[in-house]
C-alpha cells in the first residue's frame, strides 16, 4: 500500500552494498524503511536519506517490518539550523528524546510538538528556552508529570514562595522546609512554559537568570523521576559549558 507520511529521520544504516534503512520518527511512531540503491551516486534518494531530513516520505507501507521508501520530498532543510553547532546539538537532543518517548508512548500530539519546537529552533528563537519548555511538556508523555497548580507536598494553592525537584514541584511558605528559594518571577514562568502554545511564539524576552533556574531545575526534575540519561543531552551541556 502506498502511503504518505511526514517526519525526520533519525537514524540511517547502510545495508548491503547499495541500499540505507531509515528510521523516520511520523505521527504514528517511528517507522523503518528501505532506500533501495541509496548509497548509488546517481540514485534520487541519495542526498535524502541523511540523518534529520525533514520531509513526505512516499513509501510502500508495511505494518510489520521495514516499508519500502519510493520518493522524498524535503519539506524544510532546516538550513540555519546545520550550520550551527550549537543548534544541531540541540536538535539531536530534541530528536533523541523524541524517539526515546515514542518508545512507550506514540500520541500523535507529541510529534506535533516536536516539529513545532524544531520550527521555533530554525526560525532562530532562544534555543534553550524552547528545548526546556518542550522538556516540561513532554514530562506528561513520560509519566511524570509536574504538578504546577499547588502545593507539591500539601496542595494549597495560595502562599507559593519557591519549587523543589525533589519534592516535585511548588512549595508554600507553611511546607518549606529550608529548599532553596526561587524568585517570584522564576516560578511564574516555569507555568507560563508548561501552559505556552509553542506555534503561538514569536518573541521571547526573559532574563537570563530566569532562564538558567528554569534549566536547572529541569535537569534536576529529569534526574530525579524520568531515568534517562542520553548521550545526547551531556554533549549538548558540555557544548553549552564551552560556548558559555
Amino acid at each position: 500500500m502506498l502511503k504518505a507520511v511526514e517526519g525526520i529521520i533519525v537514524s540511517v544504516t547502510d545495508y548491503g552494498e547499495t541500499s540505507k534503512i531509515i528510521n523516520i520518527i511520523t505521527e504514528d511512531g517511528i517507522i523503518g524503511g528501505l532506500a533501495k540503491g541509496a548509497k548509488s551516486m546517481k540514485s534520487p534518494l541519495r542526498s535524502f536519506t541523511s540523518k534529520l531530513t525533514y520531509g513526505k516520505f512516499q513509501l510502500y507501507y508495511k505494518e510489520e517490518g521495514l516499508s519500502t521508501i519510493k520518493d522524498i520530498d524535503v519539506i524544510n532543510s532546516l538550513t540555519n539550523t546545520k550550520k550551527d553547532i550549537l543548534l544541531i546539538s540541540y536538535l539531536s537532543y530534541l530528536t533523541d528524546l523524541t524517539q526515546q518517548i515514542m518508545k512507550q508512548n506514540t500520541d500523535s500530539d507529541l510529534y506535533h510538538l516536536y516539529i513545532s519546537t524544531i520550527l521555533k529552533l530554525e526560525q532562530g528563537l532562544n534555543p534553550l528556552i524552547l528545548c526546556n519548555i518542550f522538556e516540561l511538556k513532554v514530562l506528561d508523555y513520560l509519566g511524570v508529570g509536574i504538578n504546577l497548580n499547588a502545593c507539591a507536598k500539601c496542595g494549597k494553592t495560595n502562599g507559593i514562595v519557591t519549587i523543589n525537584a525533589d519534592s516535585g514541584g511548588y512549595i508554600c511558605q507553611a511546607c518549606h522546609q529550608g529548599e532553596a528559594i526561587y524568585d517570584e518571577k522564576t516560578i511564574k514562568l516555569l507555568r507560563m512554559y508548561y501552559l505556552v502554545d509553542i506555534n503561538s511564539i514569536s518573541d521571547l524576552k526573559i532574563s537570563e537568570t530566569s532562564i538558567n533556574n528554569i534549566n536547572r531545575f529541569i535537569n534536576q526534575y529529569y534526574d530525579r523521576y524520568t531515568g534517562l540519561y542520553l548521550k545526547t543531552k551531556k554533549f549538548l551541556e558540555e557544548m553549552r559549558g564551552n560556548i558559555n
